[in-house]
């Protein structure tokens, strides 16, 4: 964001919150104060709830978040060596992931301790004295955004989960955890404004279309087809929003927060030697003449999907070959795995592992994909917003979409963008996509991750998803 990246740094440095080891995941609770160092400067709202999206700059979405988003689906393999495991990215490739994997601990424990840090700064702007309260306000709306964000990734990936504002050991149902989030998202709305009226510094915080997409999907995950489709409606409805023109130059570093990006993990701050920790770097080309490890790579299947729908545009986009030049005219040469995943790729740092890549997690088209699968159900129209995704990458258009066809709209447009496995158990097209890409998937087993066992051994009362 042209958010401060030196302030994060300032606020970690600066504030301690109160729990206990870094092991107690739910430890991060609203109910625990805040003490600062003495260190003679004052934290005020605004770096709090830059704090929290300070969480984002950590490695686990440079590793693990790849494991339980996208290796283990049908579009990606584990990749890099064949000896070298990433911790348990082969288990994941496999769907032989136990209590015991590192990736789910790692994102259970992200996830949650992002949610005790808004929910801190919540309390925390909320009861500070004479700050601006249109400001305030703000701040809480983005902050309420960032807390919904981060229980919609808990509750897709483990089903009933702790309310951590509630209890810290009960399982809330799904249907709770979904109000809750719902909730948070209607109170960020109302508090955030749109997109356009955010001053260049601090271009990349949450908008009122981030929250408004962000419902959108998660109206869509419960299947309440009119609420997507109004909420979808809202966001197109805004003018703040479009089609970028050219498909593979969305993850270049010219179009980051640009008309198409609802919301994105910012890589850059106040100077540009610190991001994302890692990202590009665990999924660059590996060989003599690579740069990275070479996980996360872009599957046979994948590849597949692509050229069977004729989706050159995409595929050429979305995977970078081995002996290819790059759109910047860097040369891949030979490596060691045959695909890497170009949405990774940063012209600038290449492998660096503090990287300047911003990973995006809302965009305009999918919010047209949402409004296109709602549509169906809802006897609307669906062809519209589809066809201006496929018309985009020169696809030819579809007259009367039927579902399946935009769940594989869906697959090309959104690839190795974190959201297929999530989509194929939404969607009950598990099972077999897995089975056709040769692994076995266990229906009522793997449509949930475990809840970690380290958390179970300090709340042993928690209760485990079924067949783990």
């Amino acid at each position: 964001m042209k958010i401060n990246i030196k302030k994060i740094s300032l606020l970690l440095a600066t504030l301690i919150v109160i729990v206990g080891c870094d092991e107690d995941y739910l430890e991060v609770d609203s109910r625990d104060d805040i003490e600062f160092e003495d260190s003679g400067e004052v934290v005020t709202p605004e770096e709090m709830v830059t704090g929290v999206y300070g969480r984002f700059t950590g490695f686990s979405y440079a590793f693990s978040y790849l494991g339980v988003s996208e290796i283990i689906s049908d579009n990606s393999d584990k990749g890099s060596s064949p000896g070298d495991t990433g911790g348990d990215k082969n288990l994941l490739d496999d769907l032989t992931h136990t209590t015991s994997s590192s990736s789910i601990r790692a994102m259970w424990e992200e996830w949650y301790k992002s949610i005790g840090r808004a929910t801190i700064a919540i309390d925390y702007t909320q009861n500070y004295e004479n700050y601006d309260a249109n400001l305030k306000s703000r701040l809480i709306g983005e902050a309420k955004f960032l807390r919904a964000l981060h229980y919609f990734w808990l509750v897709r990936s483990f089903g009933d989960v702790p309310i951590q504002e509630v209890d810290l050991v009960e399982r809330a149902p799904e249907s709770e955890v979904y109000a809750y989030i719902i909730n948070d998202l209607q109170d960020a709305i109302s508090a955030l404004p749109v997109k356009s009226s955010y001053a260049p510094k601090d271009v990349g915080r949450a908008t009122k279309g981030s929250a408004q997409g962000l419902l959108a999907k998660v109206y869509l995950y419960q299947e309440n087809w009119q609420a997507a489709y109004d909420a979808a409606n809202e966001v197109i409805a805004s003018n703040q929003y479009d089609l970028h023109p050219n498909y593979a130059e969305i993850w270049r570093a010219s179009t980051e927060n640009g008309m198409e990006s609802l919301f994105e993990i910012q890589g850059r701050g106040e100077t540009i030697n610190h991001g994302i920790q890692q990202y590009s770097q665990t999924q660059g080309a590996r060989g003599s003449t690579g740069w990275g490890w070479g996980f996360n790579t872009p599957s046979e299947n994948l590849l597949n999907a692509f050229d069977a729908a004729g989706d050159d545009v995409r595929r050429d986009a979305t995977i970078i070959f081995r002996g290819e030049t790059l759109w910047d005219g860097r040369v891949v040469g030979e490596t060691e795995n045959p695909m890497y995943n170009e949405k990774a790729y940063s012209s600038l740092n290449v492998g660096d592992g503090d990287g300047d890549k911003n990973i995006r997690v809302l965009r305009y088209a999918e919010i047209l994909l949402i409004q296109a699968e709602a549509a169906t159900h809802i006897n609307q129209d669906a062809a519209t917003p589809l066809n201006l995704v496929r018309e985009r990458v020169g696809l030819a258009p579809i007259a009367a979409p039927t579902v399946q066809q935009i769940w594989n709209e869906r697959r090309l447009e959104l690839a190795m963008e974190h959201d297929r496995w999530f989509d194929l158990n939404r969607t009950g097209q598990a099972a077999a996509a897995m089975a056709a890409d040769g692994k076995t998937f266990v229906n009522g087993k793997h449509e949930l991750f475990p809840i970690p066992n380290d958390q179970l051994i300090q709340t042993p009362e928690m209760v485990q998803n079924p067949g783990w």
